[in-house]
Parts: structure tokens; sequence; C-alpha cells
């Protein structure tokens, strides 16, 4: 019984891990595609004409 939950533990652990990575890359991508979006924001503000 012992050696199942260990196994289990394991699986968890590195799901985890890998779950925490996708998070990472996930948060690093949204912030630059904000960064950017917000930069062509204030680049085309200039040219705007009411």
């Amino acid at each position: 019984m012992e050696e199942k939950a260990y196994k289990t533990m394991g699986t968890v652990g590195a799901g985890s891990i890998a779950l925490g990575i996708v998070m990472i890359v996930t948060g690093v991508v949204a912030g630059v595609l904000t960064v950017i979006g917000g930069a062509r924001l204030l680049k085309n503000k200039k040219e705007l004409t009411f």
C-alpha cells in the first residue's frame, strides 16, 4: 500500500511542476502581448484625427 502512495505522490508532484511551468509561460506570453498592444496604441495615437 505504501508503494502505491509513493508512486501517486511522484506522479502528482511531476504534474504540479509541469502545470507550474505552463502557467509561467502563459503569464509571460500574456504580459508580452499586453506590452506590445499598449506600445502599438501609443504609437498610433498620433495618427488619430477627429
